[in-house]
């Protein structure tokens, strides 16, 4: 029985480790991760996450949600056609001082499991200077 619960656990884990490949399902993206670095505090940052419909259908993105209210994802509401690329725009307004890890659920219509798209970095509080 341990054995049949390892083998079950080990399946879901590669299942769920496959979905999350830059290649995997209609969408082709070019990186699903972005470090921004060091970043000052309170200069919102943004980056681009390219893909491409690898598919023989239109693609169309039904939501991207953030973890949080920290991070603005914005995304094409036209269905992308096939063979022909979008961009997902994710923006992280560095508010927060020290590192940070936020994600992006993209929902792509027909497909079950979202793509997480992940952006990292670290908050740099501004050093003043003595008056």
């Amino acid at each position: 029985m341990k054995h049949l619960l390892t083998i079950a656990v080990l399946v879901l884990s590669f299942s769920v480790f496959a979905k999350t490949k830059a290649d995997d399902g209609p969408a082709a993206f070019k990186s699903l991760k972005f470090s921004f670095g060091k970043i000052k505090q309170g200069v919102p940052v943004t980056t681009k996450f390219a893909f491409t419909n690898t598919s023989d259908k239109p693609l169309i993105i039904e939501n991207a949600e953030a973890g949080c209210g920290c991070t603005t994802p914005d995304y094409p509401k036209e269905p992308i056609m096939p063979r022909k690329s979008g961009v997902i725009t994710v923006t992280y307004n560095a508010a927060n001082p020290g590192p940070f890890t936020k994600d992006v659920n993209v929902k792509f219509a027909g497909i079950t499991l979202p793509v997480t798209l992940l952006i990292t970095g670290e908050v740099i509080t501004p050093v003043s200077s003595p008056n």
